[in-house]
């Protein structure tokens, strides 16, 4: 997320309190806050786990919220503080609060010419709807969307709606607040009941031309190419890439990291935990070559008849 001003370290500290202590450069320039996976120069992020100490500490961003004193702080300006979840997540709050909505269609929301809503359809605030959309009964659009033009979006789906992204607690789950957008490309078409999560701090996107069936689930600051097909009831974690051209069928699931290649064709059922090579037919789950799984499950088919030939065997040999 980008600050609608640039803010000063000095900002920071006066809505976090005094536990927080600072070490850099007090004239520099915050220009947004933003989740590890997102960051740019002028950014703001957090770490609070020694395993991704380092990996914030060489990223983009150029201030950053750290529960100890590193040994190199790699020019990077640091805001020391016990929570470093917390303080982040009270800065999200802070310049992205929820507003209520009291219409179903937000007045400043920019609707292209030839496009239709049809009763029942919810438009939160900076939203962009382009031209020639049908946007049917009961569709959701949260806040901060793009859509382009000739897009279909089916009855029921909710398109922006919050990450699924929560820190363990003790006792509890501490919710990361979602300040991310979410667009939706030309010529896309989505079905019925699918959510489509916006970014944590960036963008979830979906291409020009993709194709999508009823039930699907796309995570947060997942990265969809052009002319992507779909198939009903699959699911995709957050910060997925999936490249262009791809053929993704029935009750797929994607774990949450991966980049599926260019071309790259996920049979139907499949559970995918690695990353694709363009141009892969894969199946399975966990998910492989699908020549290598078919011959495995024609092996599998084979195990009973071999195993009555050993006990045969055994009974011929007493």
């Amino acid at each position: 997320m980008v600050f609608e001003q640039p803010l000063s370290p000095n900002d920071i500290l006066a809505l976090l309190g005094n536990h927080v202590e600072f070490i850099g450069d007090k004239n520099s320039t915050i220009t947004g806050i933003n989740e590890i996976h997102g960051v740019e120069n002028g950014d703001i992020t957090f770490v609070d786990h020694p395993k991704y100490y380092e990996k914030a500490l060489k990223s983009k961003a150029d201030f950053i919220f750290l529960d100890k004193k590193p040994d190199d702080n790699y020019g990077k300006s640091l805001f020391i503080t016990d929570d470093p979840f917390r303080d982040y997540v009270k800065i999200v709050k802070h310049f992205r609060k929820f507003i209520p909505q009291d219409t179903f269609v937000h007045p400043d929301t920019k609707i292209g010419e030839g496009t239709v809503l049809q009763p029942g359809v919810f438009v939160g605030r900076n939203v962009s709807i382009g031209k020639n959309c049908i946007i049917h009964s009961n569709v959701s659009i949260y806040d901060f969307t793009t859509i382009g033009d000739n897009v279909i979006i089916h009855a029921n789906s909710v398109i922006g709606g919050d990450a699924f992204y929560f820190k363990r607690r003790p006792d509890s789950w501490d919710k990361m607040e979602t300040c991310g957008s979410t667009y939706i490309g030309n010529n896309v078409e989505i079905g019925a009941l699918c959510t489509i999560d916006k970014g944590v701090s960036t963008e979830t996107s979906l291409g020009d031309g993709c194709k999508l069936d009823n039930h699907i689930q796309i995570g947060h600051d997942t990265k969809i190419g052009k002319n992507v097909l779909i198939g009903a009831h699959s699911a995709i974690a957050g910060v997925v890439t999936i490249e262009d051209n791809c053929l993704i069928w029935a009750r797929v699931s994607i774990n949450k990291d991966l980049v599926i290649a260019k071309g790259t064709t996920i049979l139907a059922t499949s559970g995918v935990d690695k990353s694709s090579l363009p141009n892969q037919v894969l199946f399975g789950s966990p998910a492989i070559d699908y020549r290598k799984k078919w011959r495995e499950m024609a092996s599998m088919r084979m195990l009973p008849d071999i195993l009555d030939d050993l006990i045969e065997m055994k009974s011929k040999m007493k």
